[in-house]
């Protein structure tokens, strides 16, 4: 194999050392933060989806501070986040704020636009859409 080849290896390797180091990062900051969520990058969420009796009419995947992925499957009662191979199922919160709030245990979801911010007070996570699945 050429220099040229080894070192395209090189950076291919490099790559998936950073995207698994940054992965390491989000779940850490949500497992600091107390939530029960183990997230990983989105090919991993985009392999696991709800039951169908769950109905979710709507299913989108978000990119989190450049540290990670996460799949949000929801509907009018209840949303399900998604990362590698966990599930964490929250239910519609009725607030005056804007946005839609979904919440489970201590953690709560906002929909804002094309934000999600995921929280479990005192750490917030801000997360941007990527696109509709």
């Amino acid at each position: 194999m050429s220099d040229r080849g080894l070192t395209s290896l090189g950076r291919g390797a490099d790559l998936v050392a950073r995207a698994l180091r940054l992965s390491a990062a989000l779940a850490a900051a949500l497992t600091t933060a107390g939530a029960s969520l183990h997230l990983a990058l989105a090919p991993a969420a985009r392999a696991m989806s709800s039951p169908w009796w769950e109905d979710y009419a709507i299913k989108e995947r978000f990119l989190c501070g450049g540290q990670g992925a996460v799949v949000v499957e929801r509907n009018d009662a209840q949303a399900s986040l998604i990362s590698g191979g966990f599930r964490t199922t929250l239910f519609r919160e009725p607030s005056d704020e804007p946005g839609l709030r979904y919440r489970g245990d201590d953690l709560r979801l906002i929909l804002q636009g094309d934000e999600l911010t995921v929280e479990r007070l005192p750490k917030r996570i801000q997360c941007l859409r990527t696109e509709q699945v």
